[in-house]
């Protein structure tokens, strides 16, 4: 071993002879450490906002929905800042924002409202080197939004945690109407959710899916009609309220929706199109509602018993 380790050490003294780098000064190269920006906090009042900031097209969330967030949740991400210097090159004591101009203006609403303090402390990461631009369009370009499947299981994890769906609208500013499309967006099978992800099916194919809540029957389409590429989300659709009867159905007009569920009749409902009041599952049971709600009418149609008109 000794003698093995004296021959690569007089091969790597041979290589720096020759101007070449070592495999120590590569390895040396390669694991040098990096050094973050400090961060500190910094009074709401000695922030300015930065002409460097390349945002100028208004898109997202608004001003005033950032605002009540950060009022309820507080700051989430700290504002990226440099000390603001006069022509001589020192600092002035205040410091302009150019990564983080739109939290910069959702606070400074706040304080408008009067709801924060001018001089309440902001988390701030204060940089030095490069260009101020440079680092607003970094922090632009490399944010990445929520994948939607993200979005779907998030909405169903706050539902878990005990928040209505009112209060998940409320709170993410968007309406309940959408909360459940979501949430039923989320109950799609997990095995679906995963061919969803790795983009093998659409948006509209899972919505298509999430007709029904069984996930052996979403998980059996799906193989079905994978296999022989017929899988529109209408023919999805079609497949897994093949054994129903639709709400427009002249039985289920007969016997009416609000009576079918209260004998205990399941109905499919589609939240992403338009489905005529949905699919009744239980075809028996409507059937004999049916048979039930028209002996009465029956009953008043047919002649009494010797009330029949006699012959002259």
């Amino acid at each position: 071993m000794r003698g093995g380790g004296a021959i690569r050490d007089g091969l790597e003294a041979e290589r720096e002879s020759h101007g070449r780098p070592s495999w120590r000064a590569k390895m040396t190269k390669a694991v040098q450490k990096i050094t973050l920006s400090p961060s500190r906090d910094i009074p709401f009042n000695k922030l300015v906002l930065s002409q460097s900031n390349v945002r100028r097209v208004k898109a997202g969330v608004s001003i005033e929905q950032l605002a009540e967030s950060i009022a309820q949740r507080t700051l989430l991400q700290s504002l990226s800042v440099r000390a603001v210097v006069d022509p001589d090159g020192n600092e002035t004591g205040m410091f302009e924002v150019p990564a983080g101009g739109r939290r910069y203006r959702a606070l400074e609403l706040l304080v408008k409202q009067k709801r924060m303090s001018r001089t309440q402390a902001v988390p701030c990461v204060v940089r030095e080197g490069g260009l101020a631009e440079d680092d607003s369009m970094a922090e632009n370009d490399e944010r990445v939004g929520l994948h939607p499947l993200d979005q779907f299981r998030a909405f169903q994890t706050l539902r878990d945690l005990g928040m209505s769906e009112e209060d998940i609208a409320a709170r993410h500013f968007v309406n309940p109407a959408i909360v459940k499309q979501r949430l039923r967006l989320a109950s799609v099978s997990p095995k679906l959710h995963d061919v969803y992800a790795e983009d093998g099916m659409t948006l509209e194919q899972l919505m298509a899916f999430s007709v029904t809540a069984d996930h052996a029957r979403q998980e059996q389409v799906w193989e079905n009609l994978s296999r022989s590429g017929y899988d529109e989300p209408y023919q999805i659709r079609r497949m897994l309220t093949e054994n129903t009867v639709r709400g427009s159905d002249r039985r289920a007009q007969f016997v009416g929706l609000d009576a079918y569920q209260q004998a205990g009749g399941g109905v499919l409902r589609d939240l992403f199109e338009h489905d005529d009041g949905g699919w009744l599952q239980d075809i028996v049971l409507l059937d004999r509602l049916v048979i039930e709600n028209s002996k009465p009418k029956l009953r008043r149609l047919l002649p009494r018993a010797g009330s029949g008109s006699q012959s002259p």
